[in-house]
């Protein structure tokens, strides 16, 4: 049931409906976005058995990256379940034995495919960065990224928002693994960070730190909502649990992404699969369990391409199917979908600036 705070976005008589949304149809043809259609409710496991899903989409062709083989894989196909059967392309190898590849992202910029990836040993790991004009060949060596403080860096990637690109990433405040925040960084280009690195996001609200040692905010994804504000969705809680799980920072409008608290956070998870860390209005996942590294799935990576509110659109993200014991070696990438949900109030208490922002959240769909 919809709370007054979660009211749907539209709300219109019969006769105008059909306008609305050929209308609305018309918009997202436009962008090249692609509509997902309202299916039966079941979970869409592919039979890669795999973490931390990366996809985009260019013309017709959807393209995933992943750590493969003591490197970095693409795979294209025609859709994004047909990527797990589609072959897996090693367009690069840790051939300077950097230790453990993570996480690579792949986005488009100025016509060139970017992947960036972490790699390192313990306190070693750093965010790296190669580059082609094609997606699945002619790459260059890897070039590790200068962010601020030099910290330890994980699950990073390029964005731009209002004209300027951004760098997000999980990392820690200083040397020691006690939990990792969500870090921005100005980019100048899409290797060169610029400026300051800002904290935007800590694992301190108790549903966030049900699992700890470290406590997790990690794997942020950017997006841009309706209104036109940024959100960073990110994985909350530790990935060897099954209370991980996909939360929201809302940019309020006009804010300073560089200023903490003009980001609202989520009153609890909107994608997991416990009732008691779920935000108010949002429910547990029915056929997985901890949901979480997620990927919008938009075209050329670009959130100035995030799709319009009403219909659904593509996800993916891993997870394990319920019935399986929860581990690492039993999660596989799932496709979903999503959509904006409006009118959703985020609240918070004892820090400066306003305690709510009303606007545009995220559900969630297995």
């Amino acid at each position: 049931m919809l709370t007054e705070e979660r009211a749907p976005i539209v709300n219109v008589g019969n006769r105008t409906l059909p306008r609305i949304l050929s209308a609305l149809l018309a918009a997202v043809l436009a962008t090249g976005l692609s509509v997902v259609g309202a299916g039966p409710a079941t979970a869409g496991q592919t039979s890669l058995r795999a973490a931390d899903p990366s996809v985009i989409r260019v013309g017709a062709t959807y393209i995933s990256v992943q750590s493969l083989n003591g490197g970095v894989a693409v795979r294209q196909a025609s859709s994004p379940d047909a990527l797990a059967a589609a072959p897996a392309r090693q367009v690069w190898t840790d051939t300077r034995n950097l230790g453990e590849v993570w996480a690579p992202e792949i986005i488009t910029d100025g016509g060139r495919y970017y992947i960036y990836f972490s790699a390192g040993r313990g306190a070693a790991h750093r965010m790296y960065a190669i580059h082609s004009a094609s997606p699945a060949s002619g790459y260059t060596a890897e070039r590790q990224l200068a962010l601020p403080d030099g910290k330890w860096a994980i699950d990073g990637s390029l964005f731009t928002f209002n004209g300027q690109r951004w760098f997000v990433w999980s990392g820690w405040a200083g040397d020691t693994n006690i939990e990792q925040n969500i870090y921005l960084s100005r980019m100048s280009d899409p290797l060169t960070p610029t400026g300051n690195r800002y904290v935007i996001s800590q694992p301190r609200e108790s549903w966030e730190r049900v699992v700890g040692n470290p406590y997790i905010n990690e794997s942020p994804e950017a997006i841009r909502d309706p209104n036109g504000q940024l959100h960073i969705v990110y994985s909350a809680n530790g990935s060897w649990s099954d209370q991980y799980c996909l939360a929201d920072l809302r940019l309020r409008a006009g804010g300073d992404p560089t200023y903490v608290w003009d980001w609202y956070k989520s009153n609890g998870c909107l994608f997991g699969s416990n009732r008691a860390t779920m935000m108010t209005g949002w429910d547990p996942t029915l056929h997985v369990n901890g949901p979480g590294h997620h990927s919008f799935v938009l075209l050329n990576g670009d959130i100035a391409t995030s799709p319009p509110a009403g219909p659904k659109f593509p996800l993916m993200f891993h997870a394990v199917p319920k019935g399986t014991t929860y581990s690492w070696a039993n999660r596989y990438w799932y496709t979903g979908t999503f959509c904006w949900w409006g009118n959703t109030t985020y609240r918070r208490a004892n820090v400066p600036g306003p305690t709510t922002d009303t606007g545009f959240s995220i559900k969630f769909f297995e």
